[in-house]
């Protein structure tokens, strides 16, 4: 008797092996990741303008877009964390002005 090379036979749950990824492939990231990314940059834009106009919409959506780019693991974490510190700024800053006023609007000039 001879020695027959036998090949393992697949397992029933195995998957097979997935196709090689081109090389220019690797370099390019996710979709989904370059949306939280730019979450991050614009709450922190609109935190940072909500300081001067309209605290009342750019402070909350600021602080949105920081929760959503944070909860979905944005590589610009800082800047998401700028952010939602900039629009909860919006909103004191608003409630201070408020309060000084008596109203609800407020303008540089007084």
């Amino acid at each position: 008797m001879g020695s027959t090379a036998t090949r393992p036979r697949p397992r029933a749950d195995s998957t097979p092996d997935p196709a090689p990824v081109p090389a220019e492939a690797e370099e390019t990231r996710p979709t989904g990741r370059r949306d939280t990314d730019g979450m991050a940059v614009a709450s922190f834009i609109l935190g940072l303008v909500g300081l001067l106009v309209l605290n009342l919409v750019l402070g909350p959506v600021a602080i949105v877009l920081a929760s959503v780019a944070l909860w979905r693991g944005t590589a610009r974490r800082g800047r998401a964390l700028l952010g939602l510190g900039l629009g909860v700024a919006d909103l004191v800053v608003l409630a201070a002005l408020v309060s000084v006023d008596n109203t609800v609007s407020w303008g540089l000039a007084g």
